[in-house]
Formats: structure tokens, sequence, C-alpha cells
């Protein structure tokens, strides 16, 4: 899952436009909301289309989706279980 890790980082940076962080800066568990990376809920919002343009996978319900966008680690355990 390490590679799909790394590439949701890069995904992450390019999609929110992060340009002072490099995909090393965001470890795998941290928070991306209230954390270092200190996304808001806009950003939820372009999470959203990324993982459904890149990935495939939809999020339809609000409780879900601030489950899965705890961490890297658990957008890419989303990916996994619900890609197609």
């Amino acid at each position: 899952m390490s590679e799909l890790t790394e590439q949701l980082k890069k995904d992450i940076i390019e999609q929110l436009n992060l340009e002072d962080l490099q995909p090393q800066d965001i470890s795998d568990s941290e928070p991306l909301f209230g954390g270092a990376v200190g996304l808001d809920s806009i950003d939820a919002l372009e999470l959203i289309v990324l993982l459904e343009k890149n990935y495939g996978v939809r999020i339809d319900n609000p409780e879900e989706g601030r489950k899965v966008f705890q961490s890297v680690n658990s957008m890419a355990s989303y990916i996994e279980q619900n890609r197609k």
C-alpha cells in the first residue's frame, strides 16, 4: 500500500495547491485536518473530487468522509476496499 500512499500524498499536494509541502512532509498516519497539514472543509470537498476523479471511488455519506479523511492511511485503505 506504500505506493498508493505516496501517490495519494502527491495527488493531495497537487489538488490542493499545497506548494509548501513535499510528499515526505506528510506522515501516513498524521491527521489531515487540524494537524500539521491543516486542511479545512473546502479541502475536504476537493479530496472528494480527487478520489472520484483519480481512483473511481465515491463518498456519498459525510460521516463516512470524516473517517476516510482522517489520514493518508485511511484514504488508502478506503480506496483499496472500494476501487472498482
